[in-house]
């Protein structure tokens, strides 16, 4: 580099406007932010691809299928992903209890970014 250049990656947007639209409260740093929280946490990712595989699973599907996560854990990951509405859970109404969950709409338009991000990290040798 050349003196009176700079790293384009030191950049930013140049007008208020531009820098307000990236960086500020609902600029697109904010919404992929929140996106990350929403997976965020030991167990939420696996408890999505597990869904995306199979339609609707029970959590003591779950559960089997991951071995190592508590039943504690398994609740509050459900628990916060149906909450962002990216899972559904559905109760049948039924003596002994039975539910099922499922990926939300909202969960399918998540998961080919989730998988657009293990290619990246496949195609990315650290």
């Amino acid at each position: 580099m050349t003196s009176g250049e700079t790293s384009t990656h030191f950049k930013v947007p140049v007008t208020a406007e531009h820098r307000e639209v990236c960086l500020g409260p609902d600029g697109t740093a904010e919404h992929v932010i929140r996106v990350i929280r929403m997976v965020q946490g030991r167990w939420k990712l696996p408890i999505l691809f597990r869904l995306f595989a199979d339609p609707t699973m029970r959590s003591s599907q779950l559960i089997r299928d991951m071995p190592g996560i508590s039943q504690k854990m398994l609740t509050q990951h459900l628990r916060e992903l149906e909450t962002d509405r990216i899972i559904e859970r559905i109760d049948f109404d039924e003596k002994p209890l039975r539910v099922e969950y499922r990926l939300s709409d909202e969960g399918h338009k998540l998961m080919p970014v989730l998988l657009e991000a293990r290619r990246f990290s496949v195609g990315h040798p650290v």
